[in-house]
């Protein structure tokens, strides 16, 4: 995985299309990818989760984030990537998109009449509810 990263940052397209498993290797778009590698400013990236993918394995999965930027505004491209062994070499095979959990409120949401939290006693809506 850190290897396709460097091949992004560097432009090194070739690379790209050749680490992709030959099953998948039709499928690349070649031209968005070297588009995508040339406009973005990357920054960096982590690695979040790992499974198999060591020695031995004929399989493995890599979550990580893409850190960059495209005009100018900062983005977290994060991806499950599936990778097969086959030959002494890694290849991508495919990978889907992982979304971020929505926010889950901890507490439970205080109406605008109800009573505020906060112990004033006045209505929520009075208090720390108002618009400033």
């Amino acid at each position: 995985m850190c290897s396709r990263y460097s091949a992004y940052v560097t432009g090194a397209i070739d690379y790209i299309v050749s680490s992709h498993h030959p099953s998948t290797r039709d499928s690349v778009d070649r031209d968005g990818a070297e588009s995508w590698s040339s406009e973005a400013e990357w920054e960096g990236l982590e690695i979040v989760d790992t499974e198999a993918g060591g020695e031995g394995d004929s399989e493995g999965v890599v979550e990580f984030i893409a850190h960059y930027r495209a005009q100018g505004q900062p983005i977290a491209h994060r991806e499950r990537a599936r990778f097969v062994h086959e030959d002494g070499n890694w290849f991508y095979v495919d990978g889907d998109i992982v979304k971020n959990k929505p926010t889950r409120r901890e507490t439970p949401k205080v109406g605008r009449n109800e009573p505020c939290p906060c112990g004033s006693g006045k209505k929520y809506k009075k208090c720390h509810g108002a618009a400033t």
